[in-house]
């Protein structure tokens, strides 16, 4: 007989404690192999792939798409041990075995004890069968007194929450759970039409007639004037026509949650713990940019990838802290000690489509511009595509944030905690500019650096700031560096 395991949401790593179900990657009745992913996550950091240890059919799953679950709560249980979902006895779902998260499986060896910290094996992930429940068949007879055959799988069911107890509801489809929580429609009060009472998405769609129509009811017998008696007079009554009415909008929560809750609670700490200050510059950046066009112009048609302003201003950033060690610290507010850091792990800020990430380019004070360009490049593709790693997340110690991007020309940013300092860079535009003592339409930036006010005072980081200022004005500035 197959034994039923239950596999637990694993531990995440980097102190993340919860993760939001995004796609399940596997049905009730899916035959999975041992590793094969079968849930996307996403986390506070980053989106995650989930692998299950167990190799054996999927007999229930727990969480609906959208909804949060926190580390050690079940995930789904699979039968070990059948190879299709006749195999699993009828009241297999409820008796699963418990079993840890990353351990192995059974006896028989069916769990791989492989699963990291979240992240699984990397071992290939084989192709999911799809076992569909049978109708109309009968049962075979038993080929041996031992052996008892079990009937047909019932229809796949999604876990619902029935007087506080998990309890199964008869619906399958992503599709059908996401519109009934759009209209609020109950799932555990509908009836399915399918096939063992699956509910299907016309049942849904007639709940939400029907609750349509008795709201509409509703209000009219609201808008009815009460019946008068016959003591009453009549009295005419002009109509009043209100233009332009509408009903009350109702204001929209958005729970603040993944990336989103990540950044306000990261926002929120560096605003109630570091004591920030800002100062700016405007810099002439016509010289940089020549420079940054010298360069790409000496590298040939395929000589390779192309420096970005990005890259040149990320290696004026290392040396400028190699001058100015300040800056590149953080504070250990329970020993009241600054800690100066060893190396550069430069952090930039990038927006994507789940909010504003931060990846890191480690090492980067050992790295020239073209190097760090191109790790900046590779960060930036997986940032776009979700692909971050929570340890490609974590460890900056200095960020650069380029919000010239948006078209805007200044900022105060806040800083990343915990880090000490953050440099802004506006957009790089044509202005009139006094050059060599006459007026002249040059590309102007400003600059700008939130500092940590417990790590230096105003004089050094002013200093770093025009350093900055200086290399980008003069580029040759940096050869002394090089």
């Amino acid at each position: 007989m197959a034994q039923v395991l239950e596999f637990k949401l694993p531990d995440l790593g980097e102190g993340l404690t919860e993760a939001e179900i995004v796609r399940w990657l596997v049905e009730v009745g899916d035959v999975v192999a041992i590793d094969q992913p079968v849930v996307e996550v996403e986390t506070a950091k980053a989106m995650v792939e989930v692998p299950c240890p167990y190799g054996g059919v999927v007999t229930a799953r727990f969480g609906e798409e959208g909804s949060e679950l926190p580390v050690g709560a079940p995930l789904l249980t699979v039968a070990v041990g059948a190879t299709d979902a006749s195999s699993v006895s009828p009241g297999d779902d409820g008796a699963a075995a418990e079993e840890p998260s990353g351990g192995s499986g059974s006896g028989s060896g069916s769990g791989s004890g492989n699963v990291l910290v979240g992240y699984g094996t990397g071992a290939p992930a084989a192709r999911r069968r799809r076992i569909r429940p049978e109708r109309n068949i009968a049962p075979a007879a038993p080929a041996a007194p031992a052996v008892v055959s079990a009937p047909s799988r019932p229809a796949p069911v999604a876990v619902g929450e029935v007087n506080g107890r998990q309890g199964p509801v008869a619906v399958v489809s992503p599709l059908v759970r996401r519109l009934a929580r759009q209209h609020e429609i109950d799932l555990r009060g509908l009836t399915g039409s399918g096939p063992d009472g699956l509910i299907l998405r016309a049942d849904v769609d007639s709940a939400i007639r029907q609750t349509g129509q008795a709201t509409e009811a509703a209000a009219r017998t609201a808008a009815q004037p009460a019946t008068r008696t016959a003591a009453e007079p009549v009295v005419a009554e002009t109509p009043t026509v209100q233009v332009g009415a509408a009903a009350p909008a109702t204001a929209e929560r958005i729970p603040l949650r993944g990336v989103r809750g990540a950044v306000a609670d990261k926002l929120s700490r560096s605003r109630s713990e570091i004591p920030d200050a800002t100062c700016w510059v405007d810099a002439d950046a016509t010289e940089l940019m020549a420079a940054r066009a010298a360069m790409n112009a000496a590298s040939g048609p395929s000589g390779g990838p192309k420096v970005s302003v990005l890259a040149l201003l990320a290696r004026i950033c290392t040396a400028a802290l190699a001058r100015y060690p300040e800056l590149n610290s953080t504070v250990d507010t329970a020993a009241r000690e600054i800690v100066r850091l060893p190396g550069v792990h430069l952090g930039f800020a990038a927006q994507t489509e789940r909010g504003l990430v931060v990846p890191v380019v480690r090492d980067a004070h050992t790295r020239n511009a073209e190097s760090i360009g191109a790790e900046i490049a590779r960060l930036t593709e997986l940032a776009r595509t979700g692909k971050l790693s929570p340890a490609q997340l974590t460890g900056g110690t200095f960020t650069l944030n380029n919000y010239g991007v948006f078209g805007v020309d200044g900022s105060t940013p806040i800083i990343n905690h915990p880090e000490a300092a953050m440099l802004g860079v506006g957009r790089i535009m044509p202005k009139p500019w006094v050059h060599h003592g006459e007026l002249a339409v040059r590309q102007v930036v400003q600059l700008s650096l939130t500092f940590d006010h417990r790590v230096c005072d105003g004089g050094t980081a002013g200093g770093f700031l025009r350093y900055v200022a200086d290399c980008v004005e003069q580029p040759a500035v940096l050869l002394r560096t090089l």
